[in-house]
């Protein structure tokens, strides 16, 4: 198993360099069930927030990669379980996805709410507001 960085696969998604792009994509498509990628929660958590951002991609299409990497056989997802927990809070909400993946990562740890001072987050993410 290898680990994979979130420019290595906003590389692969966005195929916007030459060289990056397609050294990404030989990458990925060599992986397999048996040597797969490791992909941990914050890299995902960093990977929608830069296609968000710099790629301008769409909730819809964020989704989709996102379920697109948990289901891949070729790919582990940290907590998967969890991450896919936050992917259906983020695809159904306004929540943002890292604030429904630290929810949803405090709820596996045991914790009985996770508290924030972001008003939108405890009301669309499942956290608690921590007032004043």
């Amino acid at each position: 198993m290898i680990g994979l960085d979130t420019n290595v696969l906003a590389r692969y998604f966005a195929q916007d360099h030459p060289q990056q792009s397609a050294r990404a994509t030989a990458l990925i498509e060599s992986l397999d069930a048996q040597h797969p990628g490791f992909l941990c929660q914050i890299a995902l958590a960093e990977l929608v927030w830069v296609l968000q951002s710099a790629y301008k991609v769409r909730k819809p299409q964020l989704v989709c990669i996102i379920e697109r990497l948990l289901m891949a056989p070729e790919i582990v997802v940290e907590n998967t379980e969890s991450t896919l927990q936050a992917l259906h809070r983020f695809a159904e909400s306004t929540a943002g996805f890292a604030d429904c993946l630290i929810e949803r990562c405090g709820h596996q740890a045991g914790c009985s709410d996770t508290l924030t001072f972001d008003r939108k987050a405890a009301r669309t993410a499942g956290m608690r507001l921590l007032n004043d």
